[in-house]
């Protein structure tokens, strides 16, 4: 069942948008794992046809983040409480895919029972960051939107600060902004693949964007706002870029025009410099003003469907990508060293695009499910 009102449909189309992205990324961790790409990438390492693909997928965890943060204004916008409201069920469900993250979603990574490690990845990201967005939304909006806009500005002050060991201080930094390993006793490690401060600013950002959408509110002045913030988050990134002095590792001039300009575009996402999240989000916004548009509305009506059931397309896609990968390698060994993998990166646009035709039949199905039994309360949740 389509959402109740076009605005609802932008933010389900962008959010499929995302999703799909995430899926070809997820293909490329799958079968292509003997090109491994490192964060930012070494550009005269990586195919330009490889490049794209990983920088595509940066849309995914800022876009959808920045929806949570809009999502929850929404929801909680319909309640007769909506700031309580939303926090209960930003801290409840945040607390859900924390523990999902833990339990389900590592698991189909690592397929490892009980694990010796466990990644703490975007699904745990997510959950953080509507924990914390359960408190901060308490905030008078203008303070909540300049305290998102300080951090996501300003984190990168921050990134010489290293700790080691793992006491009460390290750990609570290593989540926040280290990318590193905490060890958990003898025989578990974590590893802090998404370090959270830049994405809890994320939410807050988008829970700040949520009167915008406001069923009151004017559609054409909303559509204004979003071509004027995204515009301007995309001129901050060009300007930031070419002064090249701060919000993320300095490009260079390389041996040829193409590499030099996929230096420009090489930013780090752990965690997020403040360079990618203004190309990301500033990309993502203007996309969100995009798909306002009844015809490109109707153009990607399937986007729609996958959209409003994310959490239903991304466990199940983890699960077929992984039951794939073994049953290839049954089939044909290990083809690239100690990997099964494809040979091209045009072979993982094929895959991507055959599994997303092939999952949105049960995802729509879910979404149709969950619009129809709203009295199924634990349909929220996925």
């Amino acid at each position: 069942m389509a959402p109740a009102s076009p605005r609802l449909t932008s933010i389900d189309q962008l959010r499929g948008t995302v999703i799909v992205l995430m899926l070809l990324d997820h293909v490329r961790e799958t079968f292509y794992l003997h090109q491994q790409v490192p964060d930012p990438m070494v550009v005269d390492q990586v195919e330009p046809a490889l490049f794209l693909s990983r920088l595509l997928a940066h849309l995914c965890a800022p876009v959808f983040v920045l929806l949570t943060g809009l999502s929850a204004w929404l929801y909680g916008s319909s309640q007769a409480a909506p700031r309580r409201a939303a926090s209960a069920f930003l801290l409840k469900r945040g607390l859900f895919l924390i523990l999902l993250e833990l339990l389900v979603v590592n698991f189909a990574w690592t397929l490892q029972f009980p694990p010796s490690v466990i990644y703490l990845q975007v699904i745990w990201a997510i959950g953080i960051s509507m924990v914390a967005l359960a408190g901060l939304l308490w905030l008078p909006r203008p303070a909540l939107a300049a305290l998102a806009l300080v951090v996501i500005a300003g984190h990168n002050l921050l990134d010489g600060i290293h700790v080691s060991g793992d006491g009460p201080l390290a750990v609570l930094w290593k989540i926040l902004h280290q990318r590193d390993w905490i060890a958990a006793g003898d025989a578990l490690r974590l590893r802090t693949s998404y370090p959270v401060l830049p994405w809890i600013a994320v939410i807050a950002l988008g829970y700040t964007l949520g009167p915008w959408f406001a069923r009151t509110g004017d559609p054409a002045l909303r559509q204004r706002r979003l071509l004027w913030a995204g515009g301007g988050a995309l001129l901050g990134f060009a300007l930031l870029r070419a002064a090249n002095v701060y919000g993320d590792a300095p490009w260079q001039a390389m041996a040829s025009a193409g590499q030099t300009l996929m230096s420009l575009f090489n930013v780090t996402k752990y965690p997020p410099s403040l360079l990618f999240l203004l190309l990301t989000l500033g990309i993502g916004l203007l996309l969100l003003r995009l798909y306002e548009n009844p015809r490109i509305a109707r153009a990607l009506a399937p986007l729609a469907s996958i959209g409003a059931a994310p959490m239903f397309f991304y466990l199940l896609h983890l699960y077929v990508l992984k039951l794939l990968y073994v049953a290839a390698e049954a089939r044909w060994g290990q083809t690239h060293g100690a990997y099964f993998a494809v040979d091209h990166v045009w072979m993982l646009w094929l895959i991507t695009a055959a599994l997303a035709l092939a999952l949105y039949w049960p995802t729509r199905a879910f979404a149709r499910l969950k619009a129809r039994r709203k009295d199924l309360v634990w349909l929220r949740y996925l």
